[in-house]
């Protein structure tokens, strides 16, 4: 389905090329209840592991535990069996690491 709005439009191919850097994006929503996504981006291939922890240091789920080829993902979190309170999620791929805090508000 098609119609002109009357503005100009622009589309960017976000997926063209290997991704460059290494990121982990911001969990979103922030705070969040029950249920999140939580985006990255690898520039190489690799095994990725993507743990989520309390506030304590204690793991308490694995979001991602596989060899993924370079590229972005989205990771779609449920914590509806999880207490309201700040958490850590930490990734890592191949030697590199990123973690960021995210709250969960029920």
């Amino acid at each position: 389905v098609w119609w002109d709005t009357g503005f100009p439009l622009s589309v960017e191919d976000i997926t063209a090329g290997v991704p460059r850097d290494f990121m982990l994006e911001q969990n979103y929503p922030n705070p969040f209840n029950p249920s999140t996504k939580i985006s990255f981006v690898i520039p190489d291939d690799g095994f990725v592991k993507m743990k989520l922890y309390n506030v304590l240091g204690q793991e308490v789920a694995t979001l991602v535990n596989t060899s993924l080829i370079s590229g972005s993902y989205v990771v779609d979190f449920n914590g509806a069996h999880l207490s309201s309170g700040i958490y850590v999620y930490k990734l890592e791929v191949n030697g590199t690491v990123e973690s960021k805090k995210m709250v969960l508000a029920k």
